[in-house]
């Protein structure tokens, strides 16, 4: 069983070479200094989320991002994949079927009510990877976004 470690801020360096990596891949445009302030009050232990390491914590081979929030209609706290990440080199060997295995447990022993996740319309290999893991499409649901960031930005 691959392991789950909760980073904390000792981890940072690690955590983020391997999120600008993930960003690198997509061929989107990161900002090193944005992506550590977002991910350091995770790795303090902020409540609104979790960032866990995958593999040996002094040389992980992915990590998995966690927001966290409320949910009336699930009876109370739940759970969003932010992120999900393992390194190319070892892509394909069961470890993010493994994580997600794992992942549901641990966090429904803390109180999680539910997890969800978020995939490209088009991420075919995404999505059969979480449906073998009984993640269920809402297809009656179409999620919509209000960046309020971006309004704040524009002030």
């Amino acid at each position: 069983m691959t392991a789950l470690t909760l980073a904390r801020p000792a981890d940072l360096d690690r955590l983020l070479a391997m999120v600008l990596a993930r960003e690198a891949e997509r061929g989107a445009a990161a900002d090193p200094g944005a992506l550590a302030a977002g991910l350091l009050p995770l790795l303090e232990g902020s409540p609104h989320g979790a960032a866990y390491l995958i593999g040996p914590p002094r040389a992980p081979i992915g990590y998995v991002l966690l927001s966290f929030g409320w949910s009336v209609a699930a009876g109370g706290l739940v759970g969003r994949i932010e992120a999900l990440h393992v390194r190319r080199a070892v892509r394909g060997r069961g470890i993010g079927a493994e994580v997600l295995a794992s992942l549901p447990r641990a966090l429904g022993g803390a109180g999680l009510g539910a997890l969800d996740v978020a995939l490209a319309r088009g991420d075919a290999r995404g999505r059969a990877l979480f449906e073998r893991r009984q993640f269920v499409a809402r297809e009656e649901e179409v999620v919509l976004r209000c960046d309020l960031a971006g309004a704040r930005r524009d002030r």
